[in-house]
């Protein structure tokens, strides 16, 4: 498909939600602007914003000091009302956070104060208290209740953004995949545009893109691959999430149970390294040029890195087995029978940063840009809940260059 212009005021590659939120904030900003996303896939949605858990989180893992405590807590009421604007259903489900043993207890005491100085609706509770929301729930000693996190159809809100997004004049250009920068000219595999400003919300392939304009330097992506157990129809059901204590010193929460919008039950996710940025299945998408690239940036971790990589890649592949995943599941509720988790979920790959000098995982979301051009490195989760107010920071920051 041929663009409309190849000339637009603002170029933005990707199509997922981040991307789709930046094109509708920029527009709304700047009335009669020409605004065209690219995106590789026939259709959006095709990675990490349609193959998303469906959670609206409330923003209580994160330090005060952090985009993601601003942005989730603002993104939650901000997406809820896209959702009843739109008429998209959402399931107010709340959460409930569980201590497997006495230890864990003080960091549900961190997770409370973190949720208070966020400005997030938090409460301690009393392990009776936690049963009389959940019946089936498992906790040592006290647990947290989110009352405002919630459930949506992802993909769905995904595309009513999409669909939001052409009614404000902007143009979603799909099969069009990003070949490279030529000074000014950005090269696609339909034509070559020559954009106002360029905005890289480009997913797993971020850093590569910010690196032909010059950024990215001391960052690099690597591929961690989620996948979701489903509970069968007739497995015993549950009235909201259910949520470990996360080891607050990387980004992954651990295995839980997520409640989806229509009501079913999954657990999981794991965070599996993955040895190329698009390996959904054993060798779908094999890229040996990636392959070589993303092995050789996990070999040197497992030599050094200041989180334990090697524990961290055992622990997830064995995620992989149903008997693991459910026992780990077991652990946050009663009446959890391998029997009744069989079906795998379409898996989901997280583009998650790392700081190559540091050799860490990088927590909050990380920009990088100028005068023409801004770059997404880092938008994992709670991206989707946080999509609405980080794409007004994004707005303001390329406003703030532009200067």
């Amino acid at each position: 498909m041929m663009p409309s212009s190849t000339a637009p005021d603002f170029l933005v590659i990707g199509a997922g939600v981040v991307g789709i939120s930046i094109a509708r904030e920029l527009a709304a900003r700047h009335p009669g602007a020409s605004i065209t996303v690219l995106e590789k896939e026939p259709d959006i949605g095709a990675h990490a914003s349609g193959r998303n858990s469906g959670v609206i989180h409330a923003g209580f893992y994160y330090t005060a000091d952090s985009l993601k405590a601003r942005f989730t807590r603002e993104g939650n009421a901000a997406l809820k009302a896209f959702c009843a604007e739109r008429g998209l259903p959402v399931r107010s489900c709340g959460k409930l956070v569980v201590a497997k043993n006495e230890a864990e207890v003080p960091v549900l005491d961190t997770l409370l104060a973190r949720g208070k100085q966020n400005g997030v609706e938090l409460s301690r509770i009393t392990p009776r208290e936690a049963r009389a929301i959940e019946p089936r729930v498992k906790t040592c000693g006290a647990a947290l209740f989110s009352p405002t996190t919630a459930s949506i159809d992802p993909l769905q809100v995904l595309r009513a953004m999409a669909a939001a997004a052409r009614e404000a004049g902007v143009t979603i250009e799909t099969g069009v995949r990003y070949l490279g920068r030529a000074g000014c000219d950005v090269r696609t595999s339909a034509a070559t545009y020559t954009p106002g400003y360029v905005v890289n919300a480009a997913g797993l392939y971020a850093d590569t893109i910010a690196k032909d304009f010059g950024f990215s330097k001391n960052y690099h992506l690597l591929p961690f691959k989620g996948l979701y157990l489903y509970a069968a129809p007739d497995a015993p059901p549950l009235a909201t999430h259910i949520y470990p204590v996360p080891n607050l010193a990387n980004p992954f929460l651990g295995v839980h149970f997520t409640l989806t919008v229509d009501g079913k039950v999954k657990i999981g996710p794991t965070a599996i390294p993955c040895f190329w940025r698009e390996q959904y299945g054993w060798l779908s998408n094999f890229d040996f040029g990636e392959c070589r690239e993303i092995v050789g940036r996990e070999l040197s971790l497992f030599a050094g890195a200041d989180f334990d990589f090697r524990r961290l890649a055992a622990e997830e592949l064995r995620k992989q087995f149903r008997p693991h995943i459910v026992r780990l599941a077991g652990e946050l509720a009663t009446g959890v029978r391998v029997s009744d988790y069989r079906k795998w979920g379409r898996p989901g790959i997280r583009a998650q940063l790392v700081d190559a000098a540091r050799r860490k995982l990088v927590m909050d979301f990380v920009i990088e840009g100028d005068a023409r051009s801004l770059h997404v490195l880092n938008a994992v989760s709670p991206a989707f809940t946080c999509s609405i107010p980080f794409a007004r920071h994004v707005a303001d920051r390329i406003e703030a260059a532009s200067r």
